[in-house]
């Protein structure tokens, strides 16, 4: 509650749930009394009014919203840009979706007391600089790998049922080699109508898609590189890690990687802290399955990487195994260790 010339203003917390065409917010008091609700269009001036309706109530202290990274990125930005103290939430789980029910007013109140509470709350992701401009080109670059590796799994299923004379040919050979072969194939149109003229048009046309992708491929990592190396020189240092890699955690951590608290809120984040599941005299940890999945195998390379060129990771895994370590479990404990060594390096430097 603050003192204005006018007399009392409460302070008070807005939630939002997020859509593509619409934004729908919730108003709350201290005390966590809903005060209203209503529906924003997901829009320049419908941001404004969205927050022009929130200070209608007082002095807004902070406001969750859910789908930060998605939907809700115009309206984050937007309220950031006003200086509003914007709160990513989760969205509200299943048990409390079964008992509470579903729609966009709950959402958006849950969203409100979620921010109150700070409970399954976080600082979102600034999408405003270089790092944004990498996960683009990320996007682009990880869309072309996908199709490239397609095309390849096509061109061999093709060839599994080519007519024999061709199949002959082609199923020995090595993929760089295959793909050579396969463009430099000539159909004959006038003869379409018969399956190995057409076998042959499939895979040459599947080649020549290959190629290109690879080509597309080829011009990212140009554009990639030099960008990973501006937004995080250090990174690059670290025995293990690429530019592919270093993109990968880069895009993870966000523009603002201070926003993560702690190393083992990054370990959490990317899914390679161990969860308790000790339960009486049982101790023991399971597997997390949870996290940034695209961030976990990033690390997981990093690992193999050392297992296979760094001393001391191998001496690690060597002692580990002595005592009684599967190679898995030590694979586990290798990728937190390095978890922790990577986010100080992703911290120290100032915000890009």
């Amino acid at each position: 509650m603050t003192r204005t010339g006018t007399g009392l203003q409460y302070g008070v917390i807005g939630g939002v749930d997020t859509h593509r065409d619409t934004h729908t917010a919730a108003v709350i008091d201290p005390v966590g009394r809903l005060l209203d609700h209503r529906t924003f269009p997901a829009t320049a001036a419908g941001y404004q009014e969205l927050l022009a309706w929130l200070q209608a109530f007082g002095t807004v202290q902070r406001i969750g919203v859910e789908g930060t990274g998605a939907y809700g990125n115009g309206l984050t930005n937007y309220l950031t840009g006003q200086g509003m103290t914007v709160i990513e939430v989760d969205r509200p789980d299943r048990k409390t979706r079964r008992s509470a029910g579903k729609s966009d007013p709950i959402d958006a109140e849950a969203a409100a007391r979620a921010a109150a509470s700070g409970t399954r709350a976080g600082t979102p992701k600034n999408r405003t600089g270089n790092v944004e401009a990498l996960r683009n080109l990320r996007v682009a670059r990880r869309c072309a790998i996908s199709h490239r590796a397609d095309s390849i799994r096509r061109i061999k299923t093709l060839i599994v049922t080519a007519p024999e004379p061709l199949r002959d040919q082609l199923r020995d050979l090595p993929t760089r080699e295959l793909i050579a072969t396969c463009t430099a194939l000539r159909p004959d149109p006038a003869r379409i109508g018969q399956p190995c003229q057409a076998a042959k048009t499939a895979l040459r046309s599947l080649a020549r898609h290959h190629n290109h992708l690879t080509e597309q491929i080829t011009e990212l990592d140009a554009l990639i590189t030099p960008l990973v190396e501006a937004i995080n020189p250090r990174l690059l240092e670290l025995n293990g890690v690429g530019a592919d890699v270093a993109g990968q955690l880069l895009v993870t951590a966000g523009q603002n990687p201070h926003r993560i608290r702690s190393e083992a809120a990054f370990a959490m984040l990317c899914g390679v802290a161990p969860i308790p599941a000790s339960s009486g005299r049982t101790h023991r940890h399971r597997l997390n399955r949870g996290g940034d999945r695209q961030a976990n195998a990033a690390i997981h390379r990093i690992v193999i990487c050392r297992l296979r060129w760094d001393p001391r990771t191998r001496a690690y895994m060597t002692r580990r195994t002595t005592e009684g370590l599967s190679k898995n479990d030590t694979i586990r404990c290798l990728k937190r260790l390095i978890a922790r060594e990577l986010y100080y390096t992703l911290t120290t430097l100032d915000d890009p």
